[in-house]
């Protein structure tokens, strides 16, 4: 097929005969997007954006799970936005989304402000210290604050949410402290939390979280999401947020 490029696959993602273009090289797509894509809510005609969207399985997951009128990813590396563009057409979602090149730390002033009902990110988890930077730099870019930090995520979030919009969030426990208090500097009140834990006596390895923009202080804890039963199978409700 003349879509794909050297080195590129084409994935299918189990939801409305939807598929995915990726290259192995560069970065794929991990549980934590298709996680956060079962997290976020939109309702008919919310307009979303997604903060980093790499190859656009976000927005593309969530035209399959949702009524959202648009939905619009924003990458900076051109190589994984034109990716995400040929899915796009690839799939006939033209018409409700959009892929756009530019850098998440400047999204409101490419959008406008409180341009969006709904934002969505699965940013970069590591910070310097922590972990190996990936020698190889797309995929380094993709793990790594290396071009953009969590306040820059939560400050453009905020300020491209309408007053009462929703935020989507997957990230690390070990920053909880951090998510939590930056969120509330840039009033995005943190309501709902999902810890996930990879089997049921680990420890957590992910985190999502809900902010709504402008809201009162009050936070709901749900339940754990267990990802494994055992070794190469998952739990039915992982099953079912994979459209399996």
């Amino acid at each position: 097929m003349d879509e794909l490029l050297e080195g590129e696959r084409l994935d299918d993602l189990n939801r409305n005969g939807y598929r995915i273009i990726q290259d192995p090289a560069r970065f794929c797509f991990g549980m934590d997007a298709v996680l956060l894509s079962g997290w976020a809510g939109a309702k008919p005609g919310d307009k979303v954006l997604d903060l980093g969207t790499g190859t656009g399985i976000i927005p593309i997951l969530m035209a399959a799970k949702t009524k959202a009128s648009h939905i619009t990813g924003l990458e900076i590396q051109h190589e994984s936005a034109d990716m995400a563009a040929r899915s796009v057409k690839l799939n006939g979602l033209e018409d409700r989304i959009d892929i756009v090149e530019g850098d998440l730390k400047e999204a409101s002033g490419i959008f406008g402000p409180a341009a969006f009902d709904v934002v969505t990110s699965n940013p970069p988890y590591m910070i310097d210290s922590h972990g190996l930077t990936n020698p190889d730099m797309p995929k380094a870019i993709a793990r790594h604050e290396i071009l953009c930090s969590l306040e820059d995520v939560v400050r453009e979030a905020a300020a491209s949410l309408k007053s009462g919009g929703h935020f989507y969030l997957v990230h690390r426990p070990f920053r909880l402290v951090e998510i939590f208090q930056v969120m509330t500097r840039f009033s995005l009140e943190p309501k709902r939390m999902k810890l996930v834990y990879p089997y049921v006596d680990r420890e957590p390895n992910m985190v999502l979280i809900e902010g709504i923009r402008g809201a009162k202080s009050r936070i709901t804890v749900e339940k754990p999401l267990i990802v494994y039963e055992r070794p190469g199978v998952y739990t039915p409700e992982i099953y079912d947020i994979y459209g399996y």
